[in-house]
């Protein structure tokens, strides 16, 4: 079965930075884009960095130049620098992963969701 299994959330005081891992692993051929999403409490869920895999990638505005980014595809993970992070930013953070299985059928798949709380 496929899984995708994020790692880096945590506690972090105003304009610090963390860093957001997400690794797939399980029985597939390749991943296509895959993205990095957040929610805060009583909003809806948000695209916040999408990346081809061509590294091709798209930013929300509210986080241009103070995220980025970027994949491994040696080892299928996708990873969000996080810097300059303010108190808006605390949501959870949830990985999707566009995956092919085969030429002629992909899915979506979500991660577990890990928290980020940015707080003094």
């Amino acid at each position: 079965q496929v899984q995708l299994v994020e790692s880096g959330g945590g506690l972090v005081q105003p304009g610090g930075s963390l860093r957001l891992s997400c690794a797939a692993s399980g029985t597939f051929h390749s991943i296509n884009a895959m993205a990095w999403y957040r929610q805060a409490p009583g909003k809806e869920r948000e695209l916040v960095a999408a990346i081809t895999r061509g590294d091709i990638t798209n930013y929300a505005d509210y986080v241009k130049g103070r995220f980025s980014i970027s994949r491994d595809n040696a080892k299928n993970t996708v990873f969000l620098q996080m810097n300059s992070l303010k108190p808006e930013d605390t949501a959870v953070y949830y990985c999707n992963a566009d995956l092919k299985y085969n030429p002629w059928y992909s899915n979506s798949l979500w991660g577990q969701g890990t928290q980020v709380t940015v707080s003094s």
